[in-house]
């Protein structure tokens, strides 16, 4: 008979790894939903659902992201205040001239879970515009998505 397996938090950490993706050229959605599954650690034997198992992801020319059809035009980001007639709306073109790592987040972040652990799932992920970050340190591997 099998015994269900359950990740221990020292396991955890030991395995915890460093990737580094490139979104140049990538579409939005996509790319989000692959950086989710490394988040969360679901390509990982030892995941348990109620745990933190996932890796670290360091997102790099989050500027240089794809959108298919007219989505550049038409995605509309709202946001309301609270107080009557205080709903603002954004473009989707407008938000990555302005914040353009934000897209990626906000779909990234849409795609876990919405508790403390979802949270602290979002903390490994790092997302920078350009094409340099400062996490050389931790030797990032390549991730071909």
């Amino acid at each position: 008979m099998y015994k269900t397996y359950s990740a221990k938090p020292q396991e955890i950490q030991a395995e915890r790894k460093w990737y580094v993706v490139d979104a140049e050229d990538q579409v939005l959605g996509r790319l989000a939903s692959k950086i989710a599954y490394i988040l969360r650690g679901k390509h990982k034997p030892m995941y348990t659902p109620h745990m933190d198992t996932g890796d670290y992801v360091v997102v790099i020319n989050a500027d240089k992201i794809r959108v298919t059809g007219n989505r550049m035009e038409d995605k509309m980001y709202h946001h309301a205040s609270g107080y009557p007639g205080g709903l603002s709306s954004v473009r989707l073109k407008d938000r990555i001239e302005q914040f353009p790592n934000r897209p990626l987040e906000d779909a990234i972040r849409g795609m876990l879970p919405k508790n403390v652990l979802g949270r602290e799932m979002f903390k490994k992920l790092k997302v920078y515009a350009g094409p340099n970050h400062p996490h050389e340190a931790q030797k990032p591997e390549k991730l071909e998505l």
